[in-house]
């Protein structure tokens, strides 16, 4: 283990020594606030601590079985203690990158909630029925994972489906494991209304946003441009008698957010100022964060049959994510919600990029 990692070890031991210390201290377990700041710290701290001692563990395991192999005049006794020492080594290795990536800063929005968007991109009435197909496969993925879907806002296809749907989930982890759906979709598949029996290619795109606090997005009223107007359905027609539906355009950003799904006028504006909340903390995190594109766009992209993060091709049966170049030929499966094999394969490159990075 080199001197940088075993430095800033040893300061995890002292910080969790501190946190300890709080956790004993009077004035601390009298005050709810600092008692939850300073558990949630232990919290944190532990598990990197109790890998810690592991390792050095291994190691010094490993050190003993050495010299109790050199030490040994019997040949099939010296192999055993080399073995011995040969597999903690590897112990040891495993848990130094293991504590490396440990020590990398966690995504700050992990454990948040999660806006997603899905919208109709290329392929026209198709691409509608499979942002549609797409949504319902979200709602099984949070169903098997107990989380709850809240729908936010839509805009029904007038084939099926949706031009656009906007929906929370809401659930422990919900973003740490949605976030590698941000991406055009494509889908390769012959549409009900095809009489020829072509294969069509279609594409709809996923925006996958952290829900963040009114405290951590504040937002000037004189900033906003509210319009109400009544609910439209398919084809335009009128749904609603009053003006209840809400579009809230934020003058300094330009964006607008549409919520017309409840009949309650501030109902729809609350849950508009949710979407555009998480929207403008987006950018925000784009901005300060320079690998990654300056807005949204960075995620759906432009919405071209050429681009892709995954495809869906149902003549083959198989889903294909081009990212880490994986096929999983289970497609009924995959849009019931079984979305985990995919998940874990792309939430493991990316520790592995993060732990190359780390080194």
């Amino acid at each position: 283990m080199d001197a940088t990692l075993l430095a800033r070890l040893q300061e995890v031991r002292r910080a969790l020594e501190g946190s300890l210390a709080a956790l004993a201290d009077p004035e601390v377990l009298a005050d709810h606030t600092r008692y939850t700041l300073a558990a949630r710290r232990h919290a944190e701290l532990k598990p990197v601590s109790d890998a810690f001692d592991a390792f050095l563990a291994a190691e010094r395991d490993a050190a003993e079985a050495l010299e109790l192999a050199a030490a040994e005049a019997e040949p099939e006794m010296a192999e055993e203690f080399a073995a011995l020492a040969r597999a903690r080594e590897a112990d040891a290795a495993a848990l130094e990158d293991r504590l490396r990536l440990m020590l990398v800063p966690r995504d700050p929005n992990d454990e948040k909630d999660v806006i997603m968007e899905v919208r109709a991109a290329a392929g026209g009435d198709e691409a509608g029925i499979w942002a549609g197909d797409l949504f319902r496969m979200y709602q099984r993925y949070a169903e098997r994972h107990r989380w709850a879907i809240e729908p936010l806002s839509s805009s029904p296809g007038d084939s099926g489906g949706f031009k656009e749907v906007v929906f929370a989930v809401k659930g422990r982890g919900a973003y740490s494991r949605l976030k590698f759906e941000a991406g055009p979709h494509r889908v390769q598949r012959v549409p009900r209304t095809e009489s020829q029996g072509r294969v069509h290619t279609s594409i709809a795109t996923v925006a996958v946003l952290p829900e963040v606090e009114e405290v951590e997005v504040q937002i000037a009223e004189n900033d906003l441009q509210i319009d109400v107007f009544r609910s439209t359905g398919p084809g335009g027609q009128s749904v609603n008698t009053t003006d209840s539906a809400v579009r809230i355009t934020h003058k300094p950003t330009g964006l607008v957010v549409t919520c017309q799904d409840e009949k309650s006028q501030l109902q729809n504006k609350v849950k508009a100022l949710r979407v555009l909340r998480a929207r403008l903390f987006q950018i925000e995190s784009d901005r300060q964060h320079a690998a990654q594109a300056a807005d949204r766009r960075s995620q759906v992209g432009t919405g071209e049959r050429a681009e892709k993060i995954r495809t869906y091709n149902y003549r083959e049966n198989r889903v294909t994510d081009h990212r880490i170049g994986l096929t999983i030929k289970r497609l009924p499966e995959i849009l019931e919600g079984d979305l985990d094999e995919f998940v874990d394969a792309l939430t493991q490159d990316d520790e592995a990029r993060r732990l190359a990075e780390a080194r």
